[in-house]
């Protein structure tokens, strides 16, 4: 099917507002290293917001983005949910205060996500009343740490695939556990074994840790204005909240605490308060697909 014109348009405005982007940044600052766009459910696109004197605020459904680039041309990156119905959406620009805010348009195209059936203990899917209320204890705090929104940028937008191994293509399955639907899988596995070192995929700062019903022994890390990583299933966490950690800092070991069915890192990225595709973030000595099975 040949694509609209409009579609064509939208396209040529994403990939030019990249170009333009990756142009020497005013004042000697150095422009980020974008992830990959993928403009599907679950993907990140950089939208172009136009000139401007000073960085204009950008929302999507009252909820802040990152915002980057220089006086002559600014992007606002927007991760897309999961649950986003192909077609055409919008962010909301702010450009002064006290104006009403713009639309901005950007399109999601479609992407059908595979199936995959797991068995696990059967206690981890119908959950006892005591499990039922520690996991709803657990959600509302990790709600809450999904979302921390810092201005500060990040130090960079590419990073490190955080443990040694084969990586699965498991992002956005859709997931059944002992013949029950749920949520679809919102990180990257990678197969280590136990004790394997976990390292941090990029600078910034140890949001949160703790054991999980689900995740098991857990690290969070802010990399700035509403950037963040989740490694799930640690055997052991080295570090605390409030920590400042490098790239490829040790933060942990790979274990099977939590729901699993065997030792692996499960690997989330979080932008504004959505989670994407990790492999769209990774540097390209680190972007070629790996298989494996966790």
């Amino acid at each position: 099917m040949v694509p609209s014109s409009r579609s064509l348009r939208q396209r040529l405005r994403q990939a030019l507002g990249t170009l333009l982007f990756c142009l020497p940044a005013w004042a000697g600052a150095q422009p980020l290293e974008l992830p990959r766009q993928s403009g599907v459910p679950g993907g990140v696109v950089a939208v172009p917001l136009g000139a401007a004197p000073v960085r204009p605020q950008a929302h999507l459904n009252n909820v802040p983005l990152m915002v980057l680039g220089d006086p002559s041309h600014w992007i606002a990156l927007v991760g897309i949910p999961l649950s986003a119905k192909p077609g055409p959406a919008a962010i909301h620009l702010r450009r002064t205060t006290g104006q009403p805010d713009v639309a901005v348009p950007y399109t999601i195209e479609a992407k059908q996500y595979a199936e995959q059936h797991l068995k696990v203990p059967q206690r981890t899917v119908d959950l006892s009343k005591e499990d039922l209320a520690r996991y709803e204890r657990e959600r509302a705090h990790q709600v809450q740490v999904v979302s921390t929104f810092t201005p500060d940028l990040p130090s960079g937008l590419r990073m490190l695939q955080p443990t040694p191994g084969p990586r699965s293509s498991s992002f956005g399955l859709r997931r059944v556990f002992n013949g029950q639907p749920r949520n679809p899988h919102s990180g990257m596995d990678i197969a280590a074994e136990t004790g394997t070192p976990v390292l941090a995929p990029a600078a910034g700062r140890v949001l949160d840790t703790g054991d999980y019903f689900f995740n098991g022994h857990t690290v969070w890390i802010d990399h700035g204005s509403g950037l963040l990583t989740m490694l799930c299933h640690l055997s052991a966490i080295d570090v605390k909240p409030g920590e400042t950690v490098a790239a490829g800092q040790r933060v942990g070991s790979v274990g099977a605490t939590g729901r699993v069915t065997g030792a692996h890192l499960h690997w989330s990225v979080s932008l504004n308060r959505t989670m994407v595709d990790p492999e769209l973030f990774l540097r390209d000595d680190d972007a070629a697909p790996k298989a494996g099975k966790p």
